[in-house]
């Protein structure tokens, strides 16, 4: 059973992904959900703090199933492939590839449902968050 020591330490990658979907959302404006154009992101802003932010939200990820944590919304969220595309995603930010448009990349932007299901699922931690700490108050 997860402690709330746990809670704290995982919110803190939660807070450093939330923050790049931030600043990306400041950069996309009305636009923010608006499917990815890997051409053009990609080597401006809104491709760095887009890839930044799936890749630290998948790190959000480990640590969830690491230390067990249980929500129903987070579980269900938890089951699409799209897990695997983000895990793949964050190994492409996170390691060097010769290929520009990597599969790493490609298999997750070109998901149909990646945009609503990676905003849900940062909505669903954020909402975890924020319940666990209310009720610990």
């Amino acid at each position: 059973m997860p402690t709330y020591a746990d809670v704290v330490t995982l919110h803190r990658y939660y807070i450093w992904a939330n923050n790049f979907r931030t600043h990306l959302d400041q950069i996309l404006g009305a636009a923010a959900d608006l499917e990815p154009n890997p051409l053009v992101w990609f080597a401006d802003e809104t491709g760095l703090f887009l890839s930044y932010w799936y890749a630290a939200l998948y790190v959000v990820i480990e640590g969830w199933k690491k230390l067990g944590f249980q929500d129903a919304e987070i579980d269900a969220l938890l089951r699409s492939p799209n897990v695997g595309h983000l895990r793949r995603y964050r190994n492409g930010v996170s390691h060097f590839q010769p290929k520009y448009l990597d599969e790493r990349f490609l298999a997750m932007t070109s998901s149909p449902d990646s945009v609503r299901w990676v905003r849900s699922l940062n909505r669903a931690f954020g909402r975890f968050f924020l319940q666990t700490a209310n009720r610990a108050t």
